[in-house]
């Protein structure tokens, strides 16, 4: 287990990742994934279980699903930091030929990588399914889930969240990145999901809320939706985030959804990030 300042150190790199990662190649998604990045790092440096030599089926192993597939820098970046494949790969992001397109992808063989995510609203439905497939197994590791929150727009998720209460899928532990911001402009302004935590509950699901950008309360509040597993319910964690964290510029709004730092912007970024595990 990694220690509260552990972890922060870890998430400092991931941003720097991230940030270089996209700033090379003029594209992808650095707000969301910066945003996220305290969820990836204490998910796959305290909380899952898992092996680093990766089997696709995941037995005896704990899974996670990123539905919000656009984020994929900080899923990649976290992978790599973790030892499920080489850090000096995160260099090909987004170039041809390379195994880190910008939305994650089955078909290159990356380790780490389940199922394709990009085409949102989706990773609910599959979560189901796998989360189905451990409890027919007799597997008692859990599943885990990402999803933004303008994805919850999109009706397949509630489909997918119907039939999970419906099922007693208790093995699944999906959060909500809510951070208010998609590629259009606030939440509230472009489809307003409302009370998101009072929806889940109507759905027949158990709730959390955390600050997805303090880490001992990410830590403590994935600990606490583990303790609540095998109890007859889902559970839904709504994670509150600052698109763009760790930036001083970059916070809040929708502005850096999908929009690369340039040459400027990113040197002055990169000085607000300490450089913990060394630069790929």
């Amino acid at each position: 287990m990694k220690s509260t300042q552990e972890l922060e150190q870890i998430a400092s790199q991931i941003r720097r990742d991230i940030l270089r990662m996209v700033h090379a190649v003029n594209s992808g998604h650095p707000g969301g994934s910066m945003g996220c990045t305290d969820f990836f790092t204490a998910l796959y440096f305290n909380i899952m279980k898992y092996e680093t030599k990766f089997n696709m089926n995941a037995k005896n192993e704990d899974v996670f699903i990123l539905s919000n597939g656009h984020i994929s820098p900080v899923f990649y970046s976290t992978m790599a930091r973790a030892g499920i494949f080489d850090v000096k790969e995160l260099s090909t992001f987004r170039k041809l030929n390379s195994r880190l397109q910008g939305h994650p992808a089955t078909h290159e063989h990356l380790p780490g990588i389940r199922i394709a995510s990009g085409s949102l609203g989706q990773g609910m439905s599959v979560a189901c399914g796998v989360a189905l497939g451990k409890k027919m197994d007799k597997d008692n590791n859990l599943v885990y889930t990402l999803h933004g929150d303008g994805e919850l727009q999109e009706g397949q998720n509630w489909e997918a969240i119907m039939f999970a209460a419906h099922n007693k899928i208790d093995n699944l532990i999906s959060t909500i990145d809510y951070n208010n911001a998609q590629i259009d402009g606030p939440l509230d302004k472009v489809l307003n999901l409302f009370d998101i935590e009072a929806k889940f509950i109507s759905f027949g699901w158990a709730t959390l809320k955390m600050n997805g950008n303090n880490m001992q309360e990410v830590v403590d509040t994935l600990e606490k939706a583990k303790s609540m597993t095998g109890k007859g319910k889902p559970i839904a964690i709504i994670m509150k985030t600052n698109m763009g964290q760790g930036v001083d510029f970059m916070q809040g709004g929708h502005k850096w959804h999908g929009v690369a730092p340039n040459d400027e912007q990113l040197a002055n970024a990169l000085g607000q990030l300490e450089e913990t595990l060394g630069d790929y």
